[in-house]
């Protein structure tokens, strides 16, 4: 829970009510408050147990590694810089200066480290203005780059960053879809900085070829893409969650952060809209809530992860960014969708995944078999709440973020520091913690909640940055000169 003092400040807070528009600003205000207390949190059970290791496990008080380049850490710079925690920032940025070296013999997942550590250290060098993030950034870029090297150009999904060596998983010669086509936003400004066209290059090319590839179902794409042939794999299963959803994300963030120039980008998403529109919506019966669910052989399955509430923010994105107004309309239906998946749950918390009812029998709209019961702490509806949030200036987004945060206090905080991802967020009793805080909860997940209490419009404007799929920001480039 919020600390006592918090609980009184916001009690008290009730009786200003009559202020208006000040009462909403001192509301915001402590908000924005409340999410640096539980970042500090989550960081003093980093630094004392996990120091320069990928993942702290708070209620084990160790550690896990996943790359061994410290992950938690460089995922949360632009937090703490953002935030305002100078003193966390400086004992971080001199562990990068002194510590990060990717020059080890290590597999790590291109797509991964591509969004986390590229991407951290290039949105944190754009804040600061310090050489030594961009330096850091060449360093891992340049030992990403073996992954191109395939007979189709489509990457591997794993590279040795010492060896310089590549491969695909041992179990199959595909990667996802979303994996390769969720890098572009990264290599592409690595390429603007630098004045190294290669960068941009390789991931422009992969663009290109599942542009027009065949297999596509309206729009929407397979999960899976073979690295030898260059074609899809797995056919006739679409799905706007795990393995695809960053795909669609990135096809509008690349077309906005390239100056609205590349139509191939903007085509291939309006398209896929439409393909959503035509294929996975859907209403339950009690409610009506508007969902999205998936296509497996022209058979409809009502399931929706977690992941796909990235979406509601995205499609009000778009409409921002002057594509049809329907897109907004479908936005404010799904966030109101997102939020009910943690609002029907007793914990307040969302499971991975939800399956809704199409029919009104028992009055539930939401299902969750015991197996999708976790929640991992996961930033995509507090992502689409801040998009909501900045473009409608509804305060009820900030509201649900609010009951977010709280929920997240309440249920997944470790008292000596941490939060930790649970099993069961139908069981307020036992939700059964898991041990591990995932570095996207520091890097995505408490970042949007700041930004959504930030009553500054300007502080990471929408019309000035495009937002990576791990909520690092990178500058829409200038218009060419006509």
């Amino acid at each position: 829970m919020l600390s006592k003092a918090w609980q009184s400040f916001c009690f008290k807070l009730e009786h200003f009510q009559h202020l208006g528009q000040n009462y909403a600003q001192l509301k915001a205000a402590a908000a924005a408050h409340a999410v640096r207390d539980t970042f500090r949190h989550a960081w003093k059970g980093y630094k004392e147990h996990a120091w320069g290791h990928d993942e702290l496990k708070p209620v084990s008080k160790s550690y896990g590694e996943w790359f061994g380049l410290g992950l938690t850490l460089v995922d949360s710079l632009d937090t703490m810089y953002i935030l305002g925690l100078k003193e966390e920032f400086e004992e971080a940025k001199n562990w990068v200066e002194t510590q990060l070296s990717f020059s080890k013999n290590v597999d790590v997942n291109l797509f991964e480290s591509t969004i986390r550590i590229l991407g951290g250290l290039l949105s944190t060098y754009h804040l600061t203005g310090d050489q030594l993030f961009l330096e850091k950034a060449k360093d891992i870029g340049s030992r990403l780059m073996p992954a191109f090297k395939t007979p189709s150009k489509i990457p591997y999904s794993d590279v040795n960053i010492g060896k310089g060596t590549a491969h695909p998983p041992r179990w199959t010669s595909d990667s996802t879809l979303a994996e390769v086509t969720s890098i572009q936003l990264e290599f592409r400004e690595l390429s603007r900085l630098t004045q190294e066209p290669h960068y941009q290059e390789v991931v422009n090319e992969v663009m290109k070829l599942v542009h027009k590839l065949p297999g596509k179902h309206d729009g929407l794409v397979p999960m899976f893409i073979n690295t030898n042939s260059g074609q899809f794999t797995h056919k006739g299963v679409f799905t706007l969650g795990a393995r695809a959803d960053s795909y669609y994300e990135y096809l509008l963030k690349q077309w906005i952060q390239g100056g609205k120039t590349e139509d191939d980008l903007l085509e291939d998403y309006l398209q896929a809209v439409e393909g959503v529109k035509k294929h996975l919506l859907r209403q339950t019966g009690p409610s009506r809530l508007t969902f999205v669910g998936e296509l497996s052989h022209n058979r409809f399955n009502p399931k929706m992860d977690h992941l796909v509430c990235f979406l509601p923010g995205t499609l009000a994105l778009g409409a921002h960014n002057g594509l049809p107004g329907d897109h907004m309309d479908l936005a404010l239906q799904l966030m109101e969708t997102c939020h009910q998946m943690y609002a029907q749950m007793e914990t307040g918390l969302s499971p991975e995944i939800a399956h809704f009812n199409l029919q009104a029998r028992d009055g539930r709209d939401v299902d969750v078999k015991p197996a999708d019961r976790h929640n991992l702490l996961r930033p995509e509806t507090v992502e689409s709440l801040f998009y909501m949030y900045r473009f409608t200036k509804d305060t009820k987004y900030r509201d649900w973020g609010w009951d977010i945060l709280q929920s997240f206090n309440k249920y997944t905080k470790v008292s000596s520091g941490g939060y930790t991802s649970i099993n069961n967020v139908r069981d307020p009793v036992n939700p059964g913690p898991r041990d591990k805080m995932e570095s996207f909860f520091l890097g995505e997940t408490l970042k949007y909640l700041y930004l959504l209490f930030s009553d500054d419009m300007e502080l990471l404007s929408l019309d000035k940055y495009v937002f990576n799929t791990e909520a690092h920001p990178l500058p829409i480039w200038p218009s060419p000169p006509k």
